[in-house]
């Protein structure tokens, strides 16, 4: 159950990312939901080191702290996809 969990959250954080992120994002829908777990993954690891991995109610800096994780792999995801299909374009030509 939580690996599903982290699929789900991967999936929302992953298109909250492509939300925030300007421009126009070229990844396709399976590897946003990967780079948005990864994120999700990242952002709980830096919440523990901090010292916020865990409070009373909603734990919102460990979100946020998943959030930004998420929009920067999101990011760099599309950018190495882009690069990557770019290449592969240029091949066929």
């Amino acid at each position: 159950m939580g690996w599903l969990w982290a699929i789900i959250v991967g999936f929302v954080l992953g298109v909250i990312a492509k939300a925030i992120i300007p421009g126009k994002q070229h990844s396709p829908l399976w590897l946003t939901v990967i780079a948005g777990t990864i994120g999700g993954l990242v952002g709980n690891a830096v919440a523990r080191a901090v010292g916020v991995g865990e409070t009373r109610g909603i734990d919102w800096t460990r979100h946020l702290f998943q959030l930004v994780a998420a929009i920067i792999i999101v990011f760099v995801v599309d950018r190495l996809y882009m690069e990557t299909l770019g290449k592969r374009k240029q091949r066929q030509v």
